[in-house]
């Protein structure tokens, strides 16, 4: 018989007939089809596939009595209570290193439409304006980012930002002796050193709103802000704030705390470019988040060790 996977989050048709060839497939992707799939069908789960926002609870594990593997889809987790995961003998893996390369190709092209107004410059073009009678949009090439979390996806960012000569620094928890990047002891220092303030940390309780007020005003009025990482990790607020008083010039956002709804406070500015959380989003990248759950639950079922466990 094949093992019974809950999944609850989205996944297109032809990614639920890959899983399906597999396993016992059902299909919850929202709060309340979870809860009444987990009421319908818990005794008989054994893995569970999520996404960090989603994550699975220790309530939740605990209506799950044959559940042995808990996988999320990409490389965040916060949400998963992984403790208790661990501390019952359920296993926990995530998709690490699916998906760097379609963040970081994101992030870039956030900055860019966003320095450069490339949304705006559509939008006048199609309404006829010609390039005089509009201000000079700000280079990219030659600045200063500072990337706030400097592991796979962040690294991949920095990376990239060799190809327009911009020097790179950033914070972590500890620096790291592997890299040539300045190290920044506090965000708030690196953002007071950068141009570009990038977020590519994982979400959770420990990074609640790193990027505050004072971050912001220490970024300053010619300094523009990225978030590819998780919503929380910024304070939206103080951000629409900051935004509409000129604090700082620019915000391109993937992520927000409002998530699936729209980030109210900063729909009306034209000072952001917003998009729906979808950085990891490609066909390539998904495909191969999918492909590393199906290897680690066969690895985690076979009793070998998983690619990516947690």
């Amino acid at each position: 018989m094949k093992p019974v996977l809950l999944a609850i989050t989205f996944l297109s048709e032809e990614h639920r007939a890959q899983l399906a060839r597999s396993y016992e497939l059902i299909y919850a992707p929202d709060a309340a089809q979870c809860a009444a799939a987990i009421a319908a069908h818990g005794a008989t789960v054994q893995v569970v596939l999520t996404i960090g926002s989603i994550g699975l609870n220790a309530p939740q594990m605990q209506a799950l009595p044959r559940l042995s593997l808990v996988s999320a889809l990409g490389a965040g987790f916060e949400n998963i209570d992984v403790a208790h995961a661990k501390a019952h003998g359920i296993a926990v893996a995530n998709g690490a290193g699916t998906n760097d390369d379609c963040v970081a190709d994101h992030a870039w092209g956030l900055l860019l439409a966003v320095v450069r107004g490339i949304p705006q410059l559509d939008a006048r073009t199609r309404q006829g304006v010609w390039r005089t009678a509009l201000p000079l949009p700000p280079g990219v090439s030659h600045k200063r980012m500072g990337i706030i979390g400097l592991g796979t996806i962040g690294g991949k960012i920095a990376q990239r930002a060799r190809g327009f000569d911009v020097e790179v620094g950033y914070h972590n928890r500890s620096a790291r002796p592997d890299v040539p990047h300045r190290y920044f002891a506090d965000v708030q220092t690196l953002a007071a050193w950068a141009d570009f303030l990038v977020v590519a940390t994982p979400g959770g309780p420990q990074t609640r709103y790193l990027v505050d007020a004072p971050v912001l005003d220490a970024l300053g009025p010619n300094g523009y802000l990225v978030n590819i990482a998780r919503g929380s990790v910024v304070d939206t607020a103080a951000l629409a704030q900051a935004l509409r008083e000129g604090r700082i010039a620019g915000a391109g956002l993937d992520v927000y705390e409002s998530e699936p709804q729209p980030p109210e406070p900063l729909v009306g500015l034209d000072n952001v470019v917003l998009t729906p959380h979808v950085a990891g989003w490609s066909p390539e990248a998904v495909q191969a988040s999918v492909d590393r759950f199906i290897e680690n639950a066969r690895r985690h079922f076979a009793g070998e060790p998983m690619v990516s466990p947690l």
